[in-house]
């Protein structure tokens, strides 16, 4: 079971998860580390930017590490639905080896 709660305030909500262990990966297509290449098997948290304008300076800056889809051919993005089911495959994925 993968809790999902909602925050009035994002950026104070990633800070209190980072005093509690747990490191916030970011997602943006400008990222130098693939979601293959990150460590994704430790206390994480995924932190998915909006559909067209990605993460917003302040939740990017906060984020411990960002990571990237390659994408491939004509494709420039994916929905955010899309991307986040990919990075929990890769998580699930990860843990399972």
């Amino acid at each position: 079971v993968i809790p999902f709660i909602q925050v009035t305030n994002l950026a104070r909500a990633m800070k209190d998860l980072q005093e509690r262990g747990v490191w916030i990966t970011g997602t943006a297509g400008e990222a130098d580390q693939s979601v293959y290449q990150a460590d994704l098997k430790g206390s994480i948290a995924l932190v998915m930017g909006a559909e067209g304008k990605g993460l917003r300076r302040l939740t990017r800056e906060s984020c411990d590490s960002l990571i990237n889809i390659p994408m491939a051919g004509e494709v420039s993005s994916l929905n955010v639905s899309v991307a986040s089911g990919v990075c929990l495959f890769e998580a699930v994925r990860q843990r399972q080896l």
